[in-house]
């Protein structure tokens, strides 16, 4: 089995407690404050990831830092989970699974907007609208700049893309020129 399976096994379980208790956005955002903590002190999470350290030691380590930051239940057991099992390498993975899983039970969709240049608030409203009325759904977006595009807008929506750029279009009539023998 894959460790993005088992991440997503995770994840969707940890969905299903914190959805029950709700708890989402508490233990969502703990757990990022957990991984950020993990990620600016490379000796703690080089502890964690050693088979030469103990077990208990851990345990021990793991414990004192969920007390510090005085976590919520459900995300000290989650974490003392993932360390029992030694899962604790995975927290990232988990994480962007877990909210993946939290979008799609609230009916969010994640897209990526690129531009070739940068676009105003007034036009990332109406495209955040547009893509709402297109998708049903609430859409959080995020924003990317590429000038090769010369124009237009490609929207990335899961495995979705909508390439409206005047480089896909340049490119499609000089494929098209090509195959009518126009272009010699």
């Amino acid at each position: 089995m894959s460790l993005n399976t088992i991440a997503n096994r995770y994840s969707r379980a940890l969905a299903d407690v914190v959805f029950d208790r709700g708890e989402v956005n508490e233990v969502k955002s703990q757990l990022e404050a957990f991984s950020g903590l993990l990620s600016s002190h490379t000796e703690l999470r080089d502890v964690f990831a050693s088979p030469a350290v103990a077990h208990e030691r851990k345990q021990a380590l793991l414990g004192a830092i969920l007390d510090r930051l005085a976590v919520r239940t459900t995300t000290g057991n989650f974490l003392k989970l993932l360390l029992a099992n030694q899962r604790l390498g995975l927290l990232d993975s988990v994480l962007a699974g877990f909210s993946r899983e939290i979008d799609a039970r609230q009916g969010v969709v994640s897209a990526v907007v690129t531009t070739a240049r940068p676009v105003t608030d007034n036009q990332r409203e109406a495209l955040t609208a547009r893509l709402r009325r297109a998708t049903g759904k609430e859409v959080r977006l995020q924003f990317g700049v590429d000038p090769k595009l010369i124009g237009g807008v490609v929207t990335r929506i899961g495995s979705l893309v909508y390439d409206g750029s005047v480089r896909t279009q340049l490119a499609q009539v000089r494929e098209q020129l090509k195959r009518t023998g126009a272009g010699r």
